[in-house]
């Protein structure tokens, strides 16, 4: 019986660590609480209603007010140029002069033959009212006073032609100066003194364009042109549509501009209406064929959500979320519907209520669910 004793006392041993062993794993939990990690601490805004403009952003080109090319309306030999290549020019200025010399010999010839159906004329109606004052004394019959009431009426209309060939030769003659028919910057001349001028040639001579004011045409798709309409008769604004411009290297144009109208097509193409709004150009820091964006005020939102665009995240879709802070100080995911940007903050269409803790810095350090530390954004920045 001696043999088994060593077991035995190796035996006993092993039972006693297994107990200490147990007694370490059940220690108090006062002792296990007391070494967790503290809440995180985030910084929250509290959402609140305001007011803000409602704006729509839209692509456009601006072109002239007014755009005129010049042409001769008479066949000639350019005599003169008149004006500077890229000047100001006013409506009826003298910009080229073609040789007058046969205009001015037709004008003379008309002159002369107005004169000769004149004296014809004065003749005939000597002999009208001669032959009328013998008529009642029989002393001439009734055909010879017809004979002479019908020279008398070609004697007139010979006249009434002859000032018509004498008007067409003088506005003929005041053809060969050719005039600005509307004010505006004259761009570079394409002909030179000595050229053949033909009348109402296919190529100008010059083209003037009236830049102030000065037009931004812009493109819209018809269904949000709908929206906009709607949203202009309900705030009132549909006949004072104020018009911002933004440039094509993204600063802002001095002067504000008005809506003036819409076409009354849809481009089957591309269901794109065009909307006209005039600028003030006194500058002439705009010119026909640049690219700008026009901002429309059409409106305000007195409800106004407005959430500070580094508190929203992305999901791989692209689908905005913010981390809020809840009742019981624990954080929760929240999808929300995002509109316009205004500033540095987001106007949220959906998703997100007034008086909603929004988390917008400390994100890094809390995942849904977990319970954290708030303080202000304005505090905790």
């Amino acid at each position: 019986m001696q043999v088994f004793k060593p077991w035995a006392k190796q035996l006993s041993m092993l039972a006693a660590a297994s107990v200490l062993l147990l007694a370490g794993c059940s220690e108090p939990p006062a002792a296990a609480a007391g070494q967790g990690q503290p809440a995180p601490e985030v910084a929250v805004v509290t959402l609140s209603t305001s007011t803000v403009e409602l704006t729509t952003e839209l692509p456009g080109r601006t072109t002239d007010f007014r755009h005129a090319e010049i042409r001769p309306q008479v066949s000639g030999i350019l005599q003169q140029r008149l004006f500077t290549e890229g000047q100001l020019v006013s409506a009826g200025q003298l910009l080229y002069k073609i040789d007058p010399g046969s205009y001015q010999a037709a004008l003379s010839s008309a002159q002369a033959a107005l004169s000769s159906a004149k004296a014809v004329q004065h003749n005939a109606r000597l002999k009208a009212e001669r032959i009328e004052g013998l008529l009642g004394n029989n002393v001439i019959s009734q055909q010879d006073a017809d004979d002479a009431e019908a020279v008398l009426m070609q004697a007139d209309a010979a006249v009434a032609s002859a000032e018509a060939a004498l008007l067409t030769a003088q506005i003929n003659l005041d053809y060969t100066d050719i005039k600005a028919p509307i004010a505006g910057q004259i761009g570079r001349s394409l002909v030179t003194e000595g050229a053949l001028l033909t009348a109402n040639q296919a190529q100008g001579l010059a083209t003037i364009r009236q830049l102030d004011p000065i037009y931004v045409d812009l493109t819209q798709s018809s269904n949000k042109l709908l929206k906009l309409k709607r949203q202009l008769r309900a705030d009132k604004r549909a006949d004072n549509v104020q018009v911002e411009l933004l440039l094509d290297d993204g600063s802002s144009y001095a002067e504000a501009g008005s809506l003036q109208f819409s076409e009354v097509n849809v481009d089957p193409g591309t269901g794109m209406v065009t909307l006209r709004a005039v600028f003030p150009n006194n500058n002439g820091d705009l010119l026909p064929g640049m690219f700008v964006r026009a901002r429309l005020h059409h409106g305000t939102n007195n409800q106004a959500l407005l959430v500070p665009q580094k508190a929203v995240s992305r999901t791989p879709k692209g689908d905005a979320t913010v981390m809020l802070v809840n009742k019981d100080n624990q954080v929760e995911l929240r999808p929300i519907t995002l509109g316009k940007s205004f500033g540095q903050n987001w106007l949220v269409t959906d998703g997100l209520s007034s008086g909603e803790q929004v988390i917008v810095a400390g994100l890094q350090k809390v995942r849904p669910g977990a319970t954290v530390t708030v303080v202000s954004a304005v505090d905790g920045e």
